[in-house]
Parts: C-alpha cells; sequence; structure tokens
C-alpha cells in the first residue's frame, strides 16, 4: 500500500456518504444564521431587550461591518462577483455534467451560502442608504436572519435529498 492509498482511505471524496460533509454542512448554515454581517444575533436580541449600551454597540458594529464590506464591493466587487460566478460554474459543470460527487456536495454547500452572503450585501447597502438604528436596525437583522434559516432549512433539504438519491442510486450499481 503506497502513500496515495493511505492518504485517499482517510480523505474519502465520497462526499454524501461522508459524516464530515454534513457536519461542516450543519456549521456552516448555524453560522450563516448566526452571524448576519458579522453581527452575532445574541447582540441583536440584548439590545432588543435592554436598549441602552447595548443598542449602542450594536448600531456601531452594524455600521462597521457595513462600511466594511460595502467599500470592498465599491473596490474589487465586480471581480470578485466574476471570479466567484466562475467558480459556481466550474462547481456546477464539473459536479452535474461530468458527475463528480465532490463537486455537487461543494456546489450545494456554496451556492446557496452565496445567496445568503448576497443578502447580507444588500442588508449593509440598505443599512448605510437609509441609516438604520435602534428598533429598526433590529427589526432588519431579525428578518435577515430568517430568511438566511429558510434559505438554510431549503438548502439542507434538497442536499439531503439530492445525497440520498445519489448514494442509494450508487450503491445500486
Amino acid at each position: 500500500m503506497n502513500w496515495t492509498n493511505s492518504i485517499f482511505s482517510i480523505i474519502d471524496l465520497r462526499s454524501f456518504s461522508n459524516l464530515w460533509f454534513w457536519l461542516v454542512l450543519a456549521v456552516a448554515w448555524s453560522n450563516a444564521a448566526h452571524f448576519i454581517m458579522g453581527v452575532p444575533f445574541d447582540m441583536v436580541t440584548r439590545a432588543r431587550r435592554q436598549g441602552g449600551q447595548a443598542m449602542a454597540d450594536l448600531e456601531l458594529m452594524a455600521a462597521l461591518q457595513a462600511r466594511r464590506r460595502l467599500g470592498v464591493m465599491r473596490s474589487a466587487g465586480v471581480w470578485l462577483v466574476g471570479f466567484w460566478m466562475a467558480v459556481l460554474t466550474s462547481l456546477a459543470m464539473i459536479g452535474f455534467v461530468y458527475r463528480a460527487e465532490l463537486a455537487q456536495a461543494v456546489f450545494l454547500l456554496l451556492g446557496p451560502l452565496t445567496l445568503a452572503a448576497w443578502l447580507g450585501l444588500r442588508l449593509s447597502a440598505r443599512i448605510e442608504a437609509q441609516d438604520l438604528r435602534g428598533e429598526a436596525l433590529a427589526r432588519a437583522f431579525f428578518w435577515h436572519r430568517v430568511i438566511v434559516q429558510a434559505i438554510g432549512l431549503m438548502a439542507i433539504f434538497v442536499t439531503t435529498l439530492w445525497g440520498a438519491w445519489h448514494t442509494l442510486s450508487m450503491r445500486a450499481l
């Protein structure tokens, strides 16, 4: 047994039958729903309950994150979006045209996360344009989280169905 066989026996590239893929999927969506634009959601709930300094901290953190994200998009956004769309297109082609399971799994993970990131960028633009503060800011964060959770649930459901179908059809052969 050579070293490549031992490495590939440790790193199983069959993603849908691998526990590590499902753990990564769950952790990724958990983080996407908890950290909205880099702001932890417990900060939003604390600001809604306590107000005062907690709300001021939320406003400051939201403004900083919004400016940071919009600054990156204004300076290199076209290139970043173009590169990222090329990566997603490549993953989709390799995965679904050439039937590479790893590419399918990575696309089913990153595709919906890209949608959630785009919604976060929209929220950043809204925070800057409307100068959201106080309860309006907390409400915007709350509804953004609900939408990201809904996208996450649908993504996990679709990935589970696709993974189950893929695993069962491969086992039958």
